[in-house]
């Protein structure tokens, strides 16, 4: 399946039902009159967060969706039926924004979670509405109310607790394919991931979703490479593990470079958990690997953990560092909702 992130989707609600001109007069039956019925509600537009999706891929080659239309009131009282809604099903994490891209309307993150993007219209009241005592034959009806109708941008963030960052060719998903059951491409040139990839990593017992995200390069803010649209799904990550590729000329000039396209992206990024690792130790001799390591921290300022994907060597350590951040960031995040509930 295509990995599709972004799309940009016309809706309109359904226009209410008209009311009803109608009179009723029968022998032997009583309390006669206006008998026109209101008109039926159109139906709204629903975005919905459901379970089992990760991509907005439907929404490639559907761009238009619309509410059914109420119906018409009916005599004898008869009330127009109310329009179906029209639901717009999409992965958790889907934010939505109007036509400009700026403007959050909603922001999805839980299963369940919906939203009306666009109401549908009120009925038109029949002529039995405006029955009065002065007015005992009232012979207008309104029209039903027109739907809205608008285009919104749907943007998804993929929601995982842990993302992986690094330049093209770092190991991030070999890193992946060794620890989870996914299977992304894996290939010795640049550039291999195009899409984001998903992984359940379980360790001691415990799981977590890490994500692997496209590489970055130098000047990636400014669209170079694959640019940086893929930087908005490490967003919802609580730590982000970095691979330096421990074979490269410079893994602290490496480790700068994506810092700076973080930076450069903005949105708080720069300010996350960050656990860095040296890959690829299977290539390298000890002597290099105390020169590599001693690079690379120099530029991140903190003792890196030393890993193969291949031969597994140090992966159990990251993995146990990776789950240790992600349950203090949980507990960082829960803290506040319980001193809420002892003090309302």
């Amino acid at each position: 399946m295509k990995f599709l992130d972004e799309a940009k989707v016309y809706v309109a609600s359904g226009a209410g039902g008209n009311g009803c001109v109608a009179f009723r007069r029968e022998k032997f039956i009583e309390f006669g009159g206006p008998s026109g019925g209101d008109g039926g509600r159109g139906g709204d537009v629903v975005v919905e967060a459901v379970n089992g999706l990760n991509t907005l891929i439907d929404y490639r080659y559907q761009q238009h969706f619309k509410a059914q239309r109420g119906g018409n009131g009916m005599g004898k009282d008869r009330h127009g039926a109310n329009g179906k809604d029209t639901v717009l099903k999409v992965p958790v994490g889907t934010q939505v924004y109007e036509e400009d891209g700026e403007t959050l309307l909603a922001d999805l993150t839980e299963v369940g979670e919906r939203i009306v993007i666009a109401k549908g219209g009120n009925g038109g009241f029949g002529n039995a509405y405006f029955k009065s005592s002065t007015n005992r034959a009232p012979r207008r009806a309104n029209p039903g109310e027109p739907g809205e109708e608008f285009t919104i941008r749907l943007r998804l963030k993929l929601i995982a607790d842990a993302g992986l960052i690094g330049l093209p060719n770092a190991g991030k998903s070999t890193f992946l394919a060794a620890v989870s059951a996914a299977k992304p491409k894996i290939a010795d040139y640049p550039f291999t991931t195009l899409h984001p990839q998903l992984g359940v990593v379980r360790v001691d017992n415990q799981e977590f979703v890490l994500a692997d995200l496209p590489g970055l390069i130098e000047g990636a803010h400014e669209g170079t490479g694959l640019g940086d649209r893929f930087l908005g799904h490490t967003e919802r990550c609580r730590v982000l593990l970095h691979l330096v590729d421990g074979t490269g000329e410079d893994p602290g000039e490496a480790y700068r470079i994506v810092r700076a396209e973080l930076e450069a992206y903005g949105q708080g990024l720069t300010d996350k958990r960050e656990i860095v690792a040296l890959s690829k130790a299977d290539a390298m001799t000890p002597e290099m690997i105390q020169s590599q390591t001693a690079k690379l921290e120099e530029a991140c300022k903190k003792t890196p953990l030393v890993l193969s994907s291949a031969s597994g060597q140090g992966v159990p350590e990251v993995l146990r560092a990776l789950f240790k951040v992600i349950g203090e960031a949980s507990a960082d995040t829960d803290q506040p909702k319980a001193k809420e509930a002892v003090n309302p």
